[in-house]
């Protein structure tokens, strides 16, 4: 681990762009696998399953005759799937759906004088394409988190796509089809990386059913730096939930704090990947000599203590030492993680005070990885300083709002003449004529009939 730099003191960690020198993300190139990713949108789209089989053969070393999962592969995978399992995932999903089904906005309706109405309603997407990564670890609670606020929103179709594997018959993890049957999900492909989203975003064309793929409205889901790359080329086509960079976790800490929790809850986060971020922020120089014994300590005895100690030496983990926890505040504010531990004496007060971060985890008791499994929020949050601006995964990313309006004719005439005046101040003479043609001899006669 390392600390801040000697030559910067915490009151100079008052600005946004300070403290993100200070504690800069790991560097992920994604502007250099552009060019592949792009290359891999333009081979499907011109050559469909062709082009997918041999990026699976190249990559995944699996010989591909077709990318659904027939429904027979998803039977048995739920059949299979341990009591245990089963029963910690419904208790997820019933969480997930719980917390999911409270966000339903209910539909706005404002009116103006002369019986004008004005309203807002909410409309689900039709079809949503869910991306479920391979790699290091298997994600089941992935598939529950971007499926239920889906089906909670009444999306009416979904698509999940998640790399194949060689050691499953080239499907992918009999757990990830388990957890997709579970939520009654029966349209799921065998394909990953950059070729799982062009797939889903343009769909592909065969005359074989099982080797064909239709387009969707939006994808959501995380992946690695080539499925970030992709869902950056097709943003003029479908919707995207977010590129999803490194996990990151910050915790704020007052001396009070217990450094064994502390340091279990950094190498968490630092379990998932080389580029994740674990940062503690504290004012007590204390705390945070304590916090560096317990990382060395457990980290020798944890599994991944190699990729745990990899993330943890890089320039993105670090511990910050702050003046007082209100410019830890700041300070965390301006780095906007993905996740956010509260572990101070008034953990409530001190995160009403905080504004940017993807989810915020309020004392001791309330570790991240609570929130990864079966809290009820959900674990798609905005990373890389983006909790600036957006949003983590909700049943509001599957919904879209629709305006209305009903002007009668005596409405109408209420701002007849501010109409007047903005179409002549902005040289828009149509619109003027438009409004005026409503007030027309013949025009009466029919609105009056």
């Amino acid at each position: 681990m390392r600390k801040q730099r000697n030559d910067t003191t915490p009151r100079d960690l008052t600005t946004r762009d300070e403290v993100r020198r200070a504690v800069p993300r790991a560097v992920v190139d994604l502007a250099g696998v552009i060019p592949a990713a792009s290359s891999t949108i333009a081979d499907v789209r011109r050559d469909g399953f062709p082009a997918v089989a041999e990026l699976a053969a190249r990559f995944d070393r699996v010989e591909q005759q077709v990318l659904r999962v027939p429904a027979e592969a998803l039977a048995e995978a739920f059949s299979a799937l341990a009591p245990e399992l089963r029963g910690a995932l419904q208790e997820v999903i019933e969480r997930t759906r719980r917390f999911a089904s409270s966000q339903l906005p209910a539909p706005v309706v404002v009116g103006f004088e002369g019986d004008a109405q004005v309203s807002l309603n909410w409309f689900p997407i039709e079809r949503a394409g869910v991306y479920v990564p391979g790699g290091k670890a298997v994600y089941p609670s992935s598939v529950v988190m971007n499926v239920v606020p889906a089906q909670v929103a009444g999306v009416r179709s979904i698509a999940l796509a998640s790399p194949p594997q060689v050691e499953h018959g080239g499907r992918p993890h009999p757990t990830i089809l388990a957890t997709a049957a579970m939520l009654g999900v029966d349209e799921v492909y065998a394909i990953g990386g950059a070729q799982a989203i062009a797939a889903l975003a343009y769909g592909i064309e065969d005359p074989t059913v099982e080797r064909s793929v239709a387009p969707v409205d939006l994808i959501t889901g995380p992946g690695n730096v080539y499925v970030a790359a992709a869902k950056r080329l097709v943003r003029d086509t479908v919707a995207v939930d977010m590129e999803a960079g490194a996990t990151e976790v910050m915790i704020l800490a007052d001396a009070l704090a217990d450094p064994m929790l502390i340091a279990a809850d950094m190498i968490c986060q630092a379990e998932h990947d080389e580029h994740a971020a674990a940062v503690l922020v504290t004012d007590s120089t204390s705390l945070a000599l304590a916090v560096q014994t317990e990382l060395d300590r457990q980290v020798a005895f944890t599994p991944h203590a190699d990729r745990v100690r990899a993330a943890l030496t890089g320039p993105q983990s670090a511990i910050v030492i702050v003046d007082d926890i209100e410019h830890g505040i700041e300070v965390c504010d301006a780095y906007a993680p993905e996740h956010l531990e509260i572990h101070c004496d008034d953990a409530d007060g001190v995160a009403g005070h905080v504004r940017n971060a993807g989810a915020i985890f309020i004392g001791a008791s309330t570790p991240v990885s609570l929130g990864d499994y079966c809290a009820g929020s959900n674990h798609v949050l905005p990373t890389g300083g983006t909790a600036t601006f957006s949003s983590g995964l909700t049943v509001h990313t599957f919904l879209r709002a629709v305006q209305t309006v009903r002007y009668p004719a005596a409405a109408l005439r209420h701002v007849r003449e501010t109409m007047r005046v903005l179409s002549t101040a902005e040289d828009l003479p149509a619109h003027g004529a438009a409004l005026e043609a409503r007030f027309a001899p013949s025009a009466t006669r029919v609105q009056q009939d």
